[in-house]
């Protein structure tokens, strides 16, 4: 297969396949899908033809994202998304918790995004600053 990207494209795609493999394969330890790391690693290795050597390093014989590409900002868009779905799952989970687990159907929709939006509206003005938790044993 042959692909024609500018530049700017092939940047924009290190940057996804960087966020993808990363959603993908952070939090699973030494059970990485390494499938991943390989196509991670291919499309890396071809920055320093594209002119952009600082990108990629070699490490344990692998070409990785380099540390100037890890700490070059694309972890800020990461942890807004992160941010994002945190407080949306658990705006959407103390919703639930609220009305009792019911199952959601067109009679109690209006009140289930009315009251998740109310917790939003919350998240967004003051973070989790007046989250409590109960009961917690200690």
């Amino acid at each position: 297969m042959n692909l024609t990207l500018s530049s700017k494209q092939y940047r924009r795609l290190l940057d996804l396949v960087y966020i993808g493999n990363w959603v993908l394969n952070s939090a699973r330890g030494e059970d990485r899908i390494t499938d991943y790391d390989e196509v991670e690693s291919l499309l890396f290795s071809k920055a320093p033809e594209q002119g952009m050597p600082t990108l990629c390093e070699t490490w344990e014989g692998q070409v990785v994202p380099s540390m100037a590409f890890a700490e070059g900002g694309i972890h800020e868009a990461i942890i807004d998304y992160e941010n994002s779905v945190f407080f949306d799952i658990l705006a959407e989970e103390l919703t639930r918790r609220d009305m009792s687990d019911v199952p959601i159907d067109e009679s109690n929709v209006g009140e289930f995004y009315a009251r998740m939006d109310r917790y939003l509206d919350e998240f967004e003005a003051h973070g989790t600053d007046n989250v409590q938790v109960e009961n917690i044993e200690q």
